[in-house]
């Protein structure tokens, strides 16, 4: 393993005190590395994933404008790669931090993706000559396949392939080859080795997201079993025309689209039994998000969303769920809902409760709101950072009244949903408030007085 004291792309000196990690490339992570670099500060963006973008890069639409989310995100992905304060560190991950607030030694791994992302230009020849194909794509949901070099979407920043090193023939077995034989810029590097980059900075960042719950093992809703029951994630990539489908909804079973659609919330939120006794806080919105999109994809379409308690309260957004019954038809149900069956032709049964009745009612597909959860990488991070966790698995904050964005240790800041959750504008804000905190650790030390 390769070891490197300096880590930026373009060669330029660094000092300590003018510098800020922050770890995530999602929109809070974004935000803040934006915010911090425009001031004339040096910026080491940590991102785990091949490309920046997060979550929000998955989704189709934002709520409550129902403005296509990669167009909102996409520039400030390629301001925050091209920023010449901004050293962007994709599938990378902190494995070292100390020191403390104003002087933090950082390392870093950054993993071999096998292709330099400064010669690769995107143009995607390697991946049609590629022989290995059928590989499950996590990126969309497990609804498409990836060859084993791969671009992780088609806006993806940094636009550079990367090899699977777990699926590459040549890797594995010596054999193949085809995607070196191919690229006319020599960006294939089977020799290239993980890394580890040292550096220091004066302040830290921390945007790590969530996770998507798993909703297989809660039987009563179906998944896994009935194939015409998705996730909200899921469903997302469905309506997207940068996905699987191209933007058609299409049922699991038959492909055919659907004209009755249930919306079941709360999935393994506000539940003891799955250990996320909290809110997610968005699933309310992005469900009636959804309900309202299904229709501008299908004609004719009928939704109906199974609520517990509809918390659309603030920002107006009790007013975008009048929209949706409205303009839209969207019909609301005050009840829990379970998938107890499927018909012959594969369509779930959604059974429910009104007024102390028991009621059952056939839909061409079910979606589920499924918790958002906090990352499976935070007990981890939280060890190397020396950081703690609340007792869901999120990261500690100090105080959210007067200290909303401060961590358990001086000099660690949070932003966005690895904290709790919150909604996109939330997260941008969040983003905004760690970059200002980092801010004024840095001039403490007096760098901008």
């Amino acid at each position: 393993m390769e070891k490197s004291t300096l880590a930026t792309r373009t060669g330029r000196r660094i000092e300590s005190e003018n510098s800020v990690l922050v770890i995530g490339g999602g929109i809070a992570g974004i935000q803040a590395a934006l915010d911090l670099a425009d001031k004339g500060v040096i910026v080491h963006l940590v991102e785990k994933e091949p490309s920046l973008g997060g979550r929000m890069a998955q989704l189709d639409k934002t709520f409550p404008t129902n403005d296509c989310s990669i167009c909102i995100l996409a520039p400030k992905m390629a301001d925050c790669y091209g920023h010449p304060n901004i050293n962007v560190l994709t599938y990378s991950q902190v494995i070292g931090l100390e020191g403390s607030k104003g002087s933090f030694n950082v390392r870093v791994l950054k993993k071999a993706r096998y292709v330099d992302e400064n010669k690769c230009t995107g143009c995607g020849e390697c991946l049609d000559k590629c022989p290995t194909r059928n590989i499950n794509n996590k990126w969309e949901q497990g609804l498409a396949t990836r060859r084993a070099i791969y671009i992780p979407f088609m806006q993806a920043v940094p636009r550079a392939a990367i090899i699977d090193p777990e699926n590459c023939r040549f890797l594995l077995e010596g054999k193949c080859g085809v995607c070196k034989k191919v690229c006319k810029r020599e960006a294939v590097d089977y020799e290239m080795k993980d890394a580890v980059l040292e550096f220091e900075v004066g302040a830290v960042v921390v945007a790590t997201g969530f996770d998507v719950w798993d909703p297989t093992s809660s039987v009563e809703y179906g998944y896994g079993k009935n194939a015409n029951v998705f996730t909200a994630m899921e469903y997302e990539r469905l309506i997207n025309a940068a996905g699987p489908t191209h933007g058609h909804i299409k049922r699991r079973s038959d492909e055919a689209e659907p004209k009755k659609v249930a919306f079941i919330q709360c999935v393994g939120s506000r539940n003891v039994q799955t250990g996320h006794p909290y809110c997610c806080s968005v699933c309310c919105m992005h469900s009636t998000k959804e309900a309202m999109l299904a229709s501008e994809h299908v004609e004719g379409i009928k939704c109906t969303i199974f609520y517990k308690d509809m918390r659309a309260c603030a920002k107006g957004f009790d007013e975008y769920v009048e929209r949706a019954k409205k303009d839209y038809g969207v019909e609301y149900i005050n009840s829990d809902a379970t998938v107890h069956g499927q018909t012959d032709g594969g369509n779930p049964l959604v059974s429910f409760d009104i007024v102390g009745k028991s009621q059952t009612r056939e839909f061409d597909m079910v979606v589920l709101a499924t918790t958002l959860i906090p990352s499976s990488k935070n007990v981890e991070l939280a060890k190397t950072l020396g950081v703690e966790l609340d007792p869901f698995g999120f990261f500690k904050v100090r105080d959210h009244v007067f200290d909303p964005v401060d961590s358990t240790r001086e000099g660690v800041y949070l932003a966005g949903y690895c904290s709790g959750p919150v909604d996109i504008p939330e997260s941008v804000a969040m983003g905004s408030a760690a970059a200002a905190k980092a801010m004024e650790d840095l001039m403490e030390r007096k760098v901008f007085a």
